[in-house]
């Protein structure tokens, strides 16, 4: 692939607070929250957005890191180069104020502000509620962006956060107590269902850490966990990101059918309907 220039995007401005981001925004009805992955909005996060599109939601791409569209696997750079850049990104995330990568029972101070854009999006959007998708980095903003009961379809793609240096941090996801208690709740009312996704080998998300998922929400937690076998093995990296770099895209494949019971997630939970 090369870098996409995400064109068919349309590409507007959001500001809560001091913070100030750019928002892509593609298609109509309602809207899921689509929270990339380092090292931001690459192309396959850009064709998952367009795969929400396409069944009749209006993708939502917060610019959270990263420049938007750049191509880590591009044919037209080293593969030493991207993987540099790739965690030049990380290493930006990890300092900056906004993000928490370390601390338990604690949301990064960005969740404030996607909670706000949920908000704004679903006004504008229309329809009974939202979807989010955090990825890697960003995996756990899904969940805590869920004590806001408009946030209806919340997806944990290989939620990576608090690194998980220490047993407690391996079993623990960056949500602050009060927001997993508000959770925990909608999920036993049977008001929510969260989708989890990870592949058993990625040593990113420990088996710890959807362990506690399950104890927390129940059986309304539904985890997806993939063999190494199953990712795509033309990925520059270990198994690791679900829904875009180790996704083969082909029927019958376990990745194909893991994104496949993600969009069946938001069109359930947001369209009401099984069809696209």
């Amino acid at each position: 692939m090369s870098d996409d220039q995400l064109t068919d995007f349309e590409r507007t401005s959001f500001t809560h607070g001091d913070m100030t981001r750019e928002v892509y925004r593609m298609g109509t009805g309602p809207a899921v929250l689509i929270m990339a992955e380092i090292p931001g909005i690459t192309p396959k996060v850009a064709d998952f957005a367009r795969k929400v599109s396409d069944i009749g939601c209006t993708a939502v791409m917060p610019d959270l890191f990263g420049t938007a569209g750049w191509d880590p696997n591009s044919s037209s750079r080293s593969k030493p180069k991207s993987i540099a850049r790739t965690y030049s990104v990380m290493a930006g995330a990890c300092v900056s104020r906004e993000f928490t990568v370390l601390a338990t029972g604690k949301s990064s101070p960005v969740v404030q502000w996607l909670r706000a854009l949920g908000a704004a999006e679903h006004e504008r959007c229309g329809g009974p509620g939202i979807g989010a998708v955090g990825m890697c980095f960003t995996g756990g903003y899904a969940l805590a962006m869920a004590s806001d009961d408009r946030l209806l379809a919340p997806v944990l793609s290989q939620p990576s956060m608090p690194i998980g240096l220490t047993a407690k941090q391996r079993a623990s996801i960056d949500i602050t107590d009060a927001d997993l208690d508000k959770v925990r709740q909608r999920c036993a009312d049977g008001d929510l269902e969260v989708v989890g996704l990870r592949f058993k080998c990625d040593r990113f998300v420990p088996q710890e850490r959807f362990d506690m998922l399950r104890r927390e929400l129940g059986d309304a937690f539904v985890a997806v966990e993939l063999e190494e076998e199953d990712a795509n093995p033309d990925a520059a990296l270990p198994p690791h990101s679900v829904l875009t770099e180790h996704l083969i895209d082909e029927p019958g494949t376990p990745t194909r059918a893991a994104l496949d019971l993600v969009l069946e997630h938001f069109r359930s939970r947001l369209l009401g309907n099984d069809s696209p």
